[in-house]
């Protein structure tokens, strides 16, 4: 599926960046938590939540790129993906109505004083992200569109997934950087207000997911 020929260094690292942002980008419960760390407690408390995201994306791309040629193997039976495609606009579609439902006022109380370390912040938001292996599914369109994966390019590969690791960075610097700023403007109304806005988006996406499934019109090559 992914051929052997020779790759420019150069490539990959770019195709790792996109990789990277892309991965990173949906709001979802971590970003969400980024937002209400940086707002509560700083810009530190932000970055190093997206660090610890950034290391789970990584772990589950790893795993992704090494087991590529048996999930890419299995996913190819077409009953498979039909089934697959059918549980994860399902999944989708639960997980919208969570994130449209939340309020995330009652989880993320206004008046903390409990900080926590650097380290706890960093080691929470990496499990978190790792009790979501959903990303992989997102790993294995990414890498199947870009063919990022490439045999016999182990240097390569890593400069590769070294940039994919930067580009997870720089989207989670700039969000904070971002909330930081504005975080004069920036409260629960509006963090509701995203939360409705992005579980509308997942549900319309979702449901979306199933009309193409059910009518064969939808797939990842």
């Amino acid at each position: 599926m992914f051929g052997i020929e020779p790759i420019s260094t150069i490539e990959l690292v770019i195709k790792g960046l996109f990789v990277g942002v892309v991965a990173s980008a949906p709001t979802g419960p971590v970003g969400i938590l980024c937002i209400q760390r940086t707002l509560r407690k700083g810009l530190p408390y932000g970055i190093v939540t997206g660090m610890g995201a950034a290391l789970s994306d990584l772990i589950y791309a790893l795993v992704t790129g090494f087991g590529m040629s048996f999930v890419m193997d299995f996913v190819s039976n077409a009953a498979n993906m039909f089934k697959m495609q059918l549980a994860g606009s399902a999944m989708l579609f639960l997980f919208g109505l969570y994130m449209f439902r939340s309020k995330p006022q009652k989880k993320f109380p206004v008046t903390s004083k409990e900080k926590g370390t650097l380290l706890h912040n960093f080691f929470t938001a990496f499990l978190v992200t790792l009790s979501n292996p959903l990303i992989v599914f997102l790993f294995i369109a990414l890498f199947a569109r870009f063919a990022f994966v490439v045999p016999n390019h182990p240097m390569e590969q890593v400069f590769g997934y070294t940039a994919m690791m930067v580009g997870a960075m720089l989207w989670w610097l700039g969000l904070s950087y971002v909330v930081n700023k504005v975080r004069t403007h920036f409260n629960e109304k509006y963090i509701r207000m995203m939360t409705m806005t992005i579980g509308a988006l997942v549900i319309m996406a979702s449901l979306f997911g199933f009309v193409f499934t059910l009518l064969g019109l939808h797939s990842i090559y």
